[in-house]
């Protein structure tokens, strides 16, 4: 199996909500799996997130779980997701998806360097950035 690096998001009970709009946002197939279903002890949440996982057909994946039972909540801006490549249709398609409910903190528009850029903080909190390559500037990937 190769290396792969994957964002993975905690979330305060919320996960199962917010993977569900990633898979409506990005596409792609989702997995779940509950705290119920490893044995939770109880006054756990059975029906918490032990771990999701989105497999996109754009080859994305992306890995969420609530937060693990004795550990504190917590949400900050330090990581952002980042989408980027030259399917602007794609991506355009995606930053409309994730803004809605969301906070745009910089439109989607061109930029000194040639390529169309944006930020969103999504409606559970998680900050996005997309880059979409303008002519000349094809990202490798």
């Amino acid at each position: 199996m190769a290396m792969k690096l994957n964002p993975y998001l905690t979330f305060d009970g919320t996960a199962r909500e917010a993977m569900e709009f990633y898979k409506s946002a990005l596409g792609g197939e989702l997995t779940t799996s509950t705290f119920g279903e490893f044995g939770a002890p109880e006054g756990v949440n059975a029906d918490g997130i032990m771990h999701a996982q989105l497999e996109t057909g754009a080859g994305f994946t992306l890995m969420a779980s609530d937060t693990p039972p004795g550990q504190p909540a917590s949400t900050g801006s330090s990581i952002s997701v980042s989408l980027s490549g030259d399917d602007s249709d794609a991506l355009r398609g995606y930053w409309d998806a994730l803004s809605q409910g969301g906070t745009v903190v910089m439109p989607l528009e061109k930029q000194m360097w040639g390529d169309e850029f944006g930020m969103l903080v999504d409606r559970f909190g998680t900050s996005w950035m997309v880059n979409i390559a303008g002519e000349g500037n094809q990202q490798q990937g």
